[in-house]
Formats: structure tokens, sequence, C-alpha cells
């Protein structure tokens, strides 16, 4: 799921800590416990004295020993609070005064504000109104998982810490490369299992998929790939629409032959498809629908008008089967 900046920001200022009850495994039924603690380098602490820095008040995240290069934070704004800091990011993310911003978003996330954290942690990942810097976004996204793996899964902070689970996945999949990051298929399976498991985050279940599929950091079960890329699909995740569909027209290893049903959920998958980030979804949608009996290609449309009918307000509900 994706969580928009309108998203974020009223969260910001809106935050609560809400706790939850820990949640069962639904593939064991056994407790789910949150992954180990994760390696990185802890942010400040609320409370914590500030680093020796030039600026009273200033604070910075610890750089790693094995980086080539130690990025220190831009020194803050002495804030009298988080919330005062929140109004200042508003204020200055309007005026376009990105460094004034991003000294607010420090400050809060300092101070444990996990939403600023949170946005702090997407800004250095894909570069936006700061460099681009992996390590910084792992760090910010561990400290979310490492202290808040009990949030309550559907709320807005749920949503975030379970997207902060997918993120490190991510991280520990590939690496980052000159870090102490390094590839582990086994942590990455441990992020990812969270995330689908207690939060049912669309991406982490997806993602874990894969590595059931592939058997990486587990053992290779195409039976329960299916099964999470199926809790994924429902909902509406494009890629995962599109892998389910493929299994089912492919069937074998557990999983049953259902051409119809396969190519009603590559269907699927390709309406909602981001036709420049996604074209792998479009291809292989006209490839297996080019490949299919007419038969099946109608029968599949009809699958689809019936969802889209039963769908409409006014209208009974799909059987949990079709939804």
């Amino acid at each position: 799921m994706r969580i928009t900046d309108v998203t974020i920001a009223c969260v910001l200022l809106t935050f609560g800590g809400l706790q939850a009850s820990r949640a069962q495994d639904i593939a064991t039924g056994q407790p789910l416990l949150p992954p180990r603690p994760i390696p990185g380098i802890a942010l400040p602490e609320p409370g914590d004295p500030a680093p020796a820095s030039p600026l009273p008040g200033a604070a910075t995240v610890a750089p790693s020993l094995n980086t080539p290069t130690a990025h220190t934070a831009l020194p803050l704004v002495p804030f009298t609070s988080a919330r005062d800091a929140l109004r200042a990011w508003v204020r200055d993310s309007t005026a376009g005064d990105k460094v004034g911003a991003v000294r607010a978003l420090e400050y809060a996330a300092s101070q444990g504000h996990v939403a600023a954290q949170f946005k702090l942690g997407r800004m250095y990942a894909g570069g936006e109104g700061v460099p681009a810097n992996d390590l910084k976004a792992f760090e910010y996204f561990s400290k979310i998982a490492d202290e808040n793996a009990d949030a309550v899964p559907g709320t807005a902070q749920g949503r975030m810490v379970g997207n902060a689970f997918v993120a490190l996945g991510g991280y520990f999949s590939d690496g980052i490369k000159g870090s102490y990051v390094k590839p582990d298929a086994n942590r990455a399976f441990d992020m990812f299992h969270y995330a689908a498991s207690y939060f049912g985050d669309p991406d982490g279940q997806y993602n874990l998929a894969r590595l059931y599929m592939k058997g990486q950091g587990t053992h290779r079960d195409p039976r329960q790939a299916a099964r999470w890329m199926k809790l994924a699909a429902e909902k509406g995740h494009a890629p995962a629409r599109a892998a389910f569909g493929e299994m089912l027209i492919r069937g074998g290893e557990g999983v049953p032959r259902q051409p119809v049903l396969g190519l009603m959920w590559l269907a699927m998958a390709r309406e909602g498809a981001d036709p420049v980030r996604e074209t792998w979804i479009i291809e292989r949608h006209d490839a297996a629908f080019a490949a299919a009996s007419s038969s099946d290609r109608a029968a599949a449309l009809a699958m689809i008008e019936r969802q889209q009918l039963a769908s409409s307000p006014g209208e009974q509900k799909a059987p949990a089967e079709q939804r």
C-alpha cells in the first residue's frame, strides 16, 4: 500500500501512541514475534544529550564506521518540541524552504516521532529534497521497525511501520554497497514475513511470495507462494495480480491450473498497472490473452464484468472466493 505525502502530513500532526496485542501468524497459528533487533546505528533517543556540535541544540545521526564518507545531519534549529518542529516543517515546506523543512523533520525524528522518521526515510531513499542516501534511509526504517513492531495493523501508524519492514526487506535483499548492510536472504525473509503476516502489507505479501517461489531465505514452496500472492492480489496489488494470474494459467507444483481465473487476474492487473513502470504486466497480459482460446477469454471477461456489477453501489457483493 502506497502512503501519500498527504497521509504523512496528517499523521505528523495527529500521531497517537496506539498499541496492539500480538497477532498470530495466519500460516501456522503461532503468536507472531517481531524479528530480532535490526543491526544499524541508533538514531538519537528522546532525552539523550545532543552530541558535540558547533551549534547549540544541534543533533546528528552517527555515521557508520564502514561507510566511505561520514554523513552529518544538518544543524538543527532548537525547537521547543516535536510538535513545534512539525509546524515549522509545514511552514517551510509550503514556503519552499527545503533546508528548513529537513531540519524540522530531523528534530522531530530525533524526538522519536515515527511519522517524521518515516518521511525522512522515504526522502533519503528517493533523494527527495535531500541527497539520496540508502544507508540513512535504512537507519530511519530500522529505528521505526525496532521500536514500533506492535503498532496497530490497519491504522496510519501501522501502515507506516509495515512499509518500513518492507523497505528493510528490500535493503537486506540487495545490501547497500560500501556499507555494513550486506545481502542477507534470511533477514529479508524475516522483514517481508512480519510485514505480510502481522501488518497484512500487500507489498510485504508480494515480496514474501517471491521468496517462496525462488526458495530464498526459506525453502521453496510454490503453494505458499501462491497463497501469499493471492492475498496481495485481493488487495489490488497489480504485480501480485499478474503473478498470481500466471501461476493459475500455468498450474503445477501444487497449484491447480485454472486458466480462466488466471486470465481474469491478469486482466485486473493490467487495468491497475502503471503504464510506465509496470510495462511487464501489460506485456504478459497481452501474451496470455493472445495464447488463450476465445472461450476462455470470453469467460474471463464475463467474470470481471460480474465482479464489477457486484461491487457497484446498491448491488450485492460477490462471494468471498471471487473477491
